[in-house]
């Protein structure tokens, strides 16, 4: 199989250069072997490092090339599942420990770019905005939640007419700002992550993909590629949904959600200022949802049109502007420079999947858009359980996830008819 260094991407195009790492050849052996060059396998792997285990990171083409590179680059807090719902999941105390981990996978992330240096062009602020009245009170309602029962200070309500002065748009008529979310480059997060990790002694194999594993000899478990083996005392898969036949009974409880995103020419300073003032990330609260940002090179990155059906029969750049120009109309005369895709890996609750497939082998997935922030706290969980302290990380595994309705053959389908309901909510 050839290697597939990129996706035509924006992120791609203004990445800081990155080493091509050689491909696997031969036996290796280490402590921990990771599987997957996304953020949760680089911090994973940064994380099992700083403890003093040897780690081997295996990649199918480059780091970065899944989602994690591909992305929105907004780091939000929360999880995609509601609290509500985790609390029905889990309980009142094991849900407030979620969310105290999806809080502190923003003060991690801070971290990372501090000690590491990561020039990745953090900017601080979250907008969620209301597109309909019911949104409205939905917001207000969190942010009482959130201010109150949770002792989360950073948030606060937004009205239209303040609003109107952080967005250029009349679609939105309010919102929650978040000042300890943000945005970034998801690209050049990611490689700077892998860097941390290698500065730690990871060995990292790209063009490298994961075919399988099994038990091996005193304990172990042997991971093996096209051109070689890995054997570890501990395994952690991170590929989400790239694992592909690598761990089927994983493949069941996620499916890949194709989202699309668009970056516009450069606008020049003044009028990327004027779209967006604040310099926020956005989001709104649809289920097929629009969320966008400035770049720091002042373009506009706008994404949203979600592809349930696994085809490619409409064109995806085409409706992602039409999407942005609903927004902003007064972009009708810029140029689009880029356009790409990639894979949301949705749980049918939205909630994050994390666990063991057997007591050396643990996984990281599910993470339903909520990942950039989620990844890199996950990768050091799951740290603390493979070095015997899996306490946070076991309330994760204790989130119960249900396989997608229909099978092999029939999921995809089925997934296609609830989201009509859905996307008929969003219109009404």
């Amino acid at each position: 199989m050839g290697r597939e260094d990129t996706v035509d991407s924006y992120y791609a195009a203004s990445a800081h250069p990155a080493p091509e790492r050689r491909a696997l050849e031969g036996a290796v052996d280490c402590d921990v072997c990771v599987v997957g060059g996304g953020i949760a396998g680089c911090s994973a792997a940064l994380h099992l490092a700083e403890r003093g285990l040897s780690v081997v990171l295996l990649e199918g083409h480059r780091i970065g090339w899944g989602a994690s590179g591909r992305s929105g680059g907004q780091a939000l807090f929360g999880v995609a599942a509601p609290q509500a719902k985790l609390e029905r999941l889990l309980g009142a105390s094991d849900a407030r420990a979620v969310w105290d981990v999806s809080v502190e996978a923003l003060t991690l992330l801070r971290s990372l770019l501090a000690r590491f240096r990561i020039d990745c062009d953090w900017r601080d602020g979250y907008l969620l905005t209301a597109v309909k009245p019911r949104h409205v009170a939905e917001l207000k309602d969190e942010v009482r939640e959130l201010t109150g029962r949770y002792g989360y200070r950073s948030v606060r309500y937004v009205e239209r007419a303040e609003l109107r002065t952080q967005l250029a748009t009349t679609r939105y008529l309010g919102a929650l700002y978040d000042a300890n979310s943000g945005h970034l480059h998801p690209l050049n997060y990611t490689q700077g992550v892998a860097r941390a990790a290698e500065s730690f002694g990871v060995r990292i194999f790209e063009d490298s993909r994961a075919l399988s594993y099994e038990p091996a000899a005193a304990g172990r478990v042997q991971v093996t590629t096209a051109r070689g083996t890995v054997r570890a005392r501990q395994l952690v898969l991170c590929g989400n949904v790239y694992l592909g036949k690598l761990a089927p009974a994983l493949a069941a409880k996620i499916m890949g959600v194709a989202t699309y995103i668009v970056a516009t020419e450069p606008l020049g300073e003044a009028r990327a200022r004027e779209l967006v003032p604040g310099n926020a990330a956005t989001c709104d609260m649809n289920w097929v949802l629009d969320y966008f940002r400035r770049s720091a090179d002042h373009r506009l990155l706008f994404g949203g049109r979600v592809n349930y059906s696994g085809l490619r029969s409409f064109d995806a750049p085409a409706a992602t502007r039409a999407r942005m120009l609903r927004v902003f109309p007064q972009l009708e005369d810029v140029r689009v420079d880029y356009a790409w895709g990639g894979e949301v890996d949705i749980t049918l609750n939205r909630a994050p999947h994390f666990g063991r497939l057997a007591p050396n082998v643990y996984f990281l997935q599910g993470f339903s858009g909520h990942g950039i922030a989620l990844t890199g706290i996950a990768g050091k969980l799951v740290a603390e359980a493979v070095a015997g302290t899996a306490g946070r990380f076991d309330v994760f595994a204790r989130i119960p996830h249900a396989n997608f309705p229909g099978g092999v053959a029939l999921r995809r389908p089925a997934l296609v008819l609830a989201m009509l309901y859905y996307r008929l909510r969003d219109l009404l």
